[in-house]
């Protein structure tokens, strides 16, 4: 199994993107979008492996403000953010749609005219984005615990609200221990993570590179995205949608509605996945992305 390093790749937007790639150059791509505040190592090492082994040269990668890509300017403050999750016009440092060329500019980087599109959460947002405003550059898409941007359907928990809203305190240790009670509240009750891994992650996390500005202004950009249920079904690509039926932080209603606003969208919902990444799921999303760049490569 060939792995690269982690390589920055300069886009002619100014932006860096921090990226690595697992498998054979020559095998079909499939690129991979974190989701708020994710490195790409959020995708597990293992399932990379088990992707490319199944057929595909993997691309993950550093959105911006996460890990060691860019870092963006522009202050977002409470204020902004109670603005924005009421519906009211909010000015935001950039867009799900700048991180969408974000994404195209990766894939220029590496001479890819196209690859197959699998996102997380927020990384579905820009997938879903990138399937409508590039078409041709997206073969397959894949939307796991996303949603549409539509305020009605994949809300959070209201037991998320006062972790979130609290301060976590300076430090790495204070980053883990803050990490610790957001993933205990949004992980699968149905697949539970060992804690000494997700300290490990949350470890990892930090030493990356967490910058608390950066994940506001990804907030916001999330907070201020358009509703896409209509343009979505303009999508022509074959999709799938995954969705856990205990997810806290985006309601399996945002999963369902995405799959129902696409034309001929396959929808997986899983008993006892929350909002993460489990191992033991791993061979379900390994099937249903190589299942849906079947569905592609058929066409």
């Amino acid at each position: 199994m060939t792995v690269s390093d982690e390589l920055l790749a300069p886009l002619t937007s100014g932006v860096e993107l921090c990226y690595q790639t697992f498998g054979d150059p020559e095998a079909e791509p499939l690129l991979l979008v974190m989701g708020l505040g994710g490195p790409m190592t959020w995708w597990p090492r293992d399932l990379c492996v088990q992707l490319a082994e199944a057929g595909f040269y993997v691309i993950r990668y550093d959105n911006r403000d996460t890990g060691r890509s860019s870092r963006a300017t522009g202050r977002v403050t409470t204020s902004r953010l109670a603005r924005a999750f009421v519906g009211a016009r909010t000015p935001a440092p950039y867009s799900i749609g700048d991180l969408a060329a974000d994404a195209l500019g990766l894939l220029d980087h590496l001479g890819l005219p196209a690859a197959h599109v699998a996102g997380i959460s927020m990384g579905g947002m820009i997938a879903q984005t990138l399937a409508l405003e590039a078409p041709e550059r997206v073969l397959s898409l894949v939307s796991i615990m996303s949603t549409t941007g539509r305020r009605g359907v994949g809300w959070q928990s209201p037991a998320l609200l006062p972790t979130l809203a609290s301060p976590r305190g300076p430090g790495k240790e204070a980053y883990i221990r803050r990490a610790l009670v957001v993933w205990r509240i949004i992980g699968s009750p149905g697949f539970p993570t060992d804690e000494t891994d997700l300290r490990a992650r949350a470890g990892e996390t930090w030493d990356r590179g967490v910058d608390e500005a950066g994940v506001l202004r990804q907030m916001l950009a999330v907070l201020t995205q358009p509703d896409r249920t209509r343009r979505l079904a303009e999508v022509t690509a074959p999709t799938l949608v995954m969705h856990g039926l205990a997810d806290k932080m985006v309601h399996v209603s945002g999963g369902r509605a995405t799959a129902a606003a696409i034309r001929g969208a396959e929808v997986v919902v899983v008993p006892g996945w929350g909002h993460d990444l489990p191992a033991p799921l791993f061979p379900t999303f390994v099937r249903g992305i190589r299942r849906t760049a079947d569905r592609a490569a058929r066409r």
